[in-house]
């Protein structure tokens, strides 16, 4: 068994996400999001999808982006 890094539940069915070089362990996907997603420099949410980055700034769509001074982000549907 391994303790969530996020919540510290001792978990046997934890899992382990390998990324940048370190290794977070994690007793579910909420605390792993919770950990790891990025935040939306506009409306502050966490960036489950794909987000766009533009300048070293991620932001959760283009409409964000956009309300950030950024141009030429599109959304694509």
């Amino acid at each position: 068994m391994a303790r969530c890094e996020v919540c510290g539940n001792d978990y046997g069915m934890s899992f382990e996400v390998h990324a940048q070089g370190a290794v977070h362990v994690f007793d579910c996907f909420s605390c792993a999001i919770h950990r790891m997603a990025p935040i939306c420099e506009h409306c502050r949410c966490r960036i489950i999808g794909q987000g766009v980055e533009a300048d070293g700034q991620w932001y959760c769509g283009a409409h964000c982006s956009r309300a950030e001074g950024q141009v030429g982000i599109v959304d694509r549907v």
